[in-house]
């Protein structure tokens, strides 16, 4: 009798860049390997290779088709009659493919920089080009808006329906479906305050001011006067940022703020006490500005306007420590990370109680849905350091979004 031989599916190797992605997304890709990917899958580690060469090629193969998902979702209404219909079909495209992904929906933006650089130009070029479809979109429902102001929508439009990725709070299919649409909408028909220079408005030159995006300012300029400890944090978050933190060492950290590796142990342990140390600093510092906002104010209107300004200041003024902490929170130690979060949600509770008050008769998990989306704007339009998504304008954004929205 001859022996029965197991069939593969079909799609085994989807399968596999699947898993691979949520557990990239839920454990940063240096902390995942390919036995733990097999696992997951049900298979072998040796398994792995028959569909893939390495960990790189699983996670360039998640990406891949991450993007090519979004630009399907961007192109969902194409055969609409109207571009408001088109737009239409195209958001709640993307808002239910990121619930179902809900634990990969944002893996190109955290861990695409681990792909090889020609390949990470031409996933970007692709996911910019639908992007700007939807900025199209956009400007065809409002045409009184200006690129640059469409442009800032659609990324926050694109940042609330990514923010269900950034919290586990629990809602049923269809009310969390809703409500980011309804978050969505707030957002995509809001008023921007006009830029507040000329060097914010389309088509004038910019004056005379800080330097080119080619003319950086030297990070031993920056922080030099520092004191050293504080020199090493400074370098420290901004090495993480700007490669990842497995990819910086020791003694990378001890050049960049001007110090010999071997005395850089005389303040930190090692590179995760470095992180969890920037970590506190950052949770502290904006424990001590949420009170001080709040502690003035007399209405939850009031507390909460306060509460946006304050927020948006910090994160616009640490902005990589923000990329850093969505990053590689997972590489801080255990008790650490623990702590970190439990403050985490502390400040998010802050939040939800102020909303809560302002939406008497809102449930409470469609509120907590409501600010995650709002600090996930923030967070993105801070990356994006662009002269349009200034502080004020993003402040204004969020008060439409949660205030009078």
């Amino acid at each position: 009798m001859p022996t029965s031989q197991r069939t593969r599916p079909k799609d085994r190797k989807e399968a596999i860049a699947l898993v691979a992605a949520e557990l990239f997304c839920a454990r940063g890709y240096h902390n995942v390997g390919i036995e733990d990917i097999a696992q997951e899958v049900g298979i072998t580690g040796p398994a792995i290779y028959r569909h893939f060469p390495n960990k790189q090629a699983v996670l360039a193969a998640a990406v891949e088709e991450l993007v090519a998902r979004f630009a399907g979702c961007v192109a969902a209404g194409a055969g609409a009659a109207t571009p408001g219909e088109r737009l239409d079909a195209a958001l709640r495209a993307l808002v239910r493919y990121t619930l179902d992904r809900r634990g990969v929906a944002r893996l190109y933006q955290w861990e695409a920089r681990h792909l090889d650089p020609g390949f990470q130009a031409g996933l970007a070029a692709s996911f910019d080009r639908s992007v700007r479809a939807l900025r199209e979109l956009l400007l065809g429902v409002r045409p009184e808006l200006g690129r640059r102001d469409a442009a800032l929508l659609t990324s926050a439009a694109l940042s609330v329906i990514a923010s269900p990725a950034t919290h586990r709070a629990s809602l049923p299919r269809a009310k969390a479906e809703q409500t980011v649409l309804d978050c969505v909408a707030t957002v995509l028909t809001a008023d921007l305050p006009a830029p507040e220079g000329p060097s914010d408005r389309e088509g004038r030159p910019a004056p005379d001011g800080p330097p080119a995006p080619d003319e950086p300012i030297a990070p031993e300029g920056r922080f030099a006067l520092l004191p050293r400890r504080e020199r090493l944090l400074a370098e420290a978050i901004r090495l993480f940022d700007e490669r990842g933190y497995h990819q910086v060492s020791i003694a990378d950290i001890g050049q960049a703020a001007g110090i010999n590796a071997s005395s850089v142990y005389t303040h930190f342990t090692g590179k995760a006490e470095l992180l969890a140390a920037a970590y506190y600093r950052a949770t502290s510092r904006l424990e001590h500005l949420t009170a001080a906002a709040l502690a003035g104010a007399g209405t939850p209107a009031e507390a909460l306007s306060r509460l946006i300004d304050t927020y948006v200041a910090y994160t616009f003024d640490q902005a990589d420590l923000t990329a850093v902490y969505l990053t590689e929170s997972e590489n801080l130690p255990p008790a650490d990370l623990r702590r970190l979060r439990a403050a985490q949600r502390r400040h998010v509770d802050t939040w939800t109680g102020l909303l809560t008050e302002l939406r008497p008769g809102e449930e409470p998990a469609r509120v907590r849905f409501r600010a995650h989306a709002a600090l996930n704007i923030v967070a993105d339009l801070a990356r994006a350091a662009g002269p349009s998504a200034s502080e004020s304008r993003t402040a204004a954004l969020l008060r439409q979004l949660l205030i009078t929205g």
